[in-house]
């Protein structure tokens, strides 16, 4: 999974394995704001992928 800002900077990428995100850039808190998220996974051996957004509220 990969998080992005409105920029499209990337802020996170997330394994299956990992602890997910909390939130935060370098340390620091990010502002409450829309994150937007792509999840690339395989089906019946076809690569695909899942995009979509989220608000995140403090």
């Amino acid at each position: 999974m990969f998080i992005f800002d409105r920029e499209g900077k990337l802020m996170k990428q997330i394994a299956t394995t990992g602890q997910g995100w909390d939130g935060t850039f370098n340390g620091a808190p990010v502002p409450a704001d829309d994150y937007w998220f792509t999840i690339q996974y395989s089906e019946a051996g076809v690569n695909k992928e899942f995009k979509a957004h989220f608000a995140l509220k403090r």
